[in-house]
């Protein structure tokens, strides 16, 4: 895969040529509307058409099996899919292995070091009796290199139909999804929720489904709440036996805690009500995890930070996600939502306390208009990176890309004079993240926010990792 940043007078049709690949293919994979609008500045993946492949109308996983020569389980098992029966337009296809027409004078010890293999792999792929014959035009299947492994969970807040149809297409490419979210009263109940809809397309895609906890009521974290919890034992087993129940009627996995805006004097109750839940769902075979706020040391003031004990948190749950997102907030300045300068001195401190293999990096699937210049009181316009797109488009802004923070944003303004300054995400943004992840050695990254289309994300980390999902 490739990531080619449009210049003027570039069209589809040439970067299609440059790349030795077709219009539809580039088309699809972005996620692309309109063929005749490109943007300067613009990210667009472009897949390796030698090993990977775009689904077009009208494909089936049997058909393209055929196109490159590859078991229809082979290539379903290479790709996560757990019903070969479906597949989806815009997916981008890994093959496990390319394909060389041997050249003349060429020797299997030539070809591994041309890609980086060795003979007895070649050799074991294609059932080579002899591996001193081989001869001009033979057709020889090479083994692609092998990507690290990774965890990738989504939060989702579509629970109903709309949220089942995203899971089923992008499933494949996560290994828990984090329905957001019960909520809990005084008593110890929980709070209703109809969420069986994306937890049965989470089993469907292989995905293991974990309930969401917040302290969050009536669109706010309620610090209060969390420390009445907090501080009652009886309270928090009551609470325990009801998650439990839902657990097992709805077939979640585990649990993931997300209490936010914690009391600083709570940090400890925190820890041991964590230390609770491990000691009765572990046994049992769940998966307890928590979200954590983006802090840069331990002694770091402000009540979203002070009631996180990073450390604790690290020796207790089984993972946390890092929430290493929102430096951009619709309530101020504009700013990258994830500039990854920040997010790395977050990780600078993080793993320092908490080994790395249990730190999942929050990664946002969004972006954000703000109009400029920005006054106090005003709140940002949420946008994909489709709209994003189309501002730019429409209004005539070129896109530029901030080499610090590895985001791309622009300016434009509207019809009615107002200037406008969008941050957003793309192919480039998400791939620096995933570099990072891999220079830290993280267990993966988190989602923020499932329902968000964001077509490039799913290609950019199907080219840099292999993602857990059983």
């Amino acid at each position: 895969m490739n990531i080619h940043v449009v210049r003027s007078g570039d069209t589809l049709w040439r970067i299609a040529r440059r790349y030795n690949t077709t219009i539809d293919q580039i088309s699809y994979v972005n996620g692309l509307e309109d063929l005749d609008v490109l943007v300067i500045g613009q990210a667009l993946v472009v897949p390796d058409p030698a090993v990977e492949y775009v689904v077009q109308p009208g494909d089936t996983l049997w058909r393209i099996s055929q196109e490159y020569g590859i078991p229809l389980n082979e290539l379903s098992e290479h790709n996560n899919i757990a019903n070969p029966s479906v597949i989806h337009v815009g997916d981008m296809l890994q093959m496990p292995y390319r394909t060389h027409s041997v050249q003349s004078g060429q020797t299997l010890w030539m070809i591994a070091q041309r890609y980086g293999t060795t003979v007895s792999e070649i050799v074991r792929i294609n059932n080579i009796d002899n591996p001193s014959q081989i001869y001009p035009n033979q057709k020889i299947r090479i083994p692609v290199k092998p990507l690290p492994l990774t965890e990738v969970n989504a939060y989702i807040t579509q629970t109903e139909e709309e949220g089942r149809r995203e899971v089923l297409e992008v499933g494949r490419h996560l290994t828990y999804l984090t329905p957001f979210t019960y909520g809990f009263s005084e008593d110890g109940s929980l709070t209703s929720f109809n969420e069986q809809a994306v937890i049965n397309a989470a089993y469907d895609t292989n995905t293991v489904p974990l309930l969401v906890l917040t302290n969050y009521v009536n669109d706010t974290f309620d610090s209060e709440l969390a420390s009445i919890l907090f501080n009652n034992p009886n309270l928090q087993d009551t609470l325990i036996n009801n998650m439990l129940n839902v657990m097992k009627e709805k077939g979640y996995q585990g649990v993931n805690f997300d209490f936010e805006y914690v009391y600083p004097e709570d940090r400890e109750g925190y820890n041991n009500f964590l230390r609770r839940v491990v000691e009765r769902l572990r046994p049992q075979g769940y998966i307890v995890s928590s979200a954590l706020a983006p802090k840069d040391s331990g002694d770091q003031v402000g009540l979203l930070y002070e009631g996180h004990d990073y450390e604790s948190h690290g020796e207790i749950v089984d993972f946390v996600v890092i929430m290493t997102y929102e430096w951009g907030w619709s309530g101020g300045e504009p700013w990258a939502i994830a500039p990854i300068d920040e997010v790395r001195e977050v990780l600078d401190y993080a793993v320092t306390v908490i080994p790395p293999e249990k730190i999942m990096m929050g990664v946002p699937l969004y972006g954000r208009d703000w109009k400029i210049p920005w006054v106090q009181g005003t709140y940002a316009t949420t946008v994909n990176l489709d709209e994003a797109i189309g501002l730019a488009a429409e209004y005539g802004a070129n896109i530029n890309f901030h080499p610090k923070h590895q985001s791309p944003y622009f300016e434009y303004t509207d019809e009615t004079g107002q200037r406008h300054e969008v941050w957003f995400e793309d192919a480039r943004s998400v791939q620096a993240k995933y570099e990072t992840v891999k220079d830290y050695g993280l267990r993966g990254v988190s989602y923020w926010v499932l329902g968000i289309p964001f077509m490039q994300n799913w290609p950019v980390l199907e080219s840099e990792f292999r993602v857990k999902n059983e």
